[in-house]
């Protein structure tokens, strides 16, 4: 059975990342994606320009609608702005008893901040503990614990423990900002650590490369893969999907990656 991935997120006009990403992901891994769209951007791949948050009642309505009528196999949990946001989405998934992939979307590739600082507590108390795992880049990671980011890997796996005592059940730290020419992810359970190494791709598109993570791998749990096989699989996907990213055309910043990679040979 083809699982539905419900995602709470913000959109991207571009395409890049956010909901767009998100779908492409989850269709990309063998989901049926679906939506609750917490804001509206106008951004690209330069940066963002303008936010506008949903009303927290309808973010909730959303969810609402596909609870009372969609069976949803998991959630994966993008951008959500503020703390009224994060409030309506906790209570909103409340009982629902799915895997829960959250990634803590604060600041945009660009430099532009996501989340309102005062809403980061909010995110702590209340949607950490819920979720099976959390996916945070090191400077995330850092400011969910009031930090500096992580600098190096004994950094990150002190950060990654810190985390998992928040509550949540895991939590894949993304390892893409430490330097060198292979990058590091180091999923932290309450039984161990995994690390995950792929070599670094040299390219500037790498835009919503944390969405489509987070999205596929809320698929690849939803498929029913044990959390550090469903780990493997998300990073393998993504880094094709860098790999592949020269292939699109798409504005003069930091560019998407190419989501449908493993089809594009068959519409040519």
């Amino acid at each position: 059975m083809i699982p539905n991935i419900l995602s709470i997120a913000g959109s991207d006009p571009s395409g890049g990342a956010g909901i767009q990403a998100d779908i492409k992901a989850i269709a990309a891994n063998g989901g049926y994606a679906m939506a609750a769209i917490t804001a509206l951007t106008a951004q690209n791949t330069r940066g963002v320009a303008r936010v506008a948050l949903t009303d927290a009642d309808m973010v909730a309505a959303q969810i609402a609608a596909i609870r009372e009528d969609i069976r949803i196999d998991a959630v994966k949990i993008g951008m959500l702005g503020n703390a009224a946001i994060v409030e309506a989405v906790a209570r909103a998934l409340d009982g629902l008893g799915v895997p829960v992939v959250l990634d803590p979307v604060m600041v945009a590739k660009g430099g532009d901040r996501l989340l309102a600082s005062e809403a980061v507590a909010a995110l702590s108390e209340l949607l950490v503990p819920m979720a099976t795992i959390l996916t945070p880049n090191l400077p995330e990671a850092g400011d969910l614990l009031g930090r500096e980011a992580a600098r190096d890997a004994a950094g990150m796996r002190e950060q990654g423990r810190a985390l998992l005592a928040l509550g949540c059940g895991a939590v894949l730290m993304k390892g893409g900002h430490l330097p060198g020419d292979a990058v590091t992810d180091l999923l932290v359970t309450p039984e161990g650590e995994m690390t995950m190494t792929g070599a670094r791709i040299a390219t500037a598109n790498t835009h919503g490369t944390g969405c489509t993570l987070s999205s596929a791998l809320a698929t690849e749990i939803a498929k029913g893969h044990a959390l550090p096989d469903a780990a493997r699989r998300a990073k393998e996907y993504v880094a094709r999907a860098i790999a592949a990213s020269g292939e699109l055309s798409v504005g003069g910043g930091y560019g998407p990656v190419h989501h449908f990679h493993a089809v594009a040979g068959d519409t040519q």
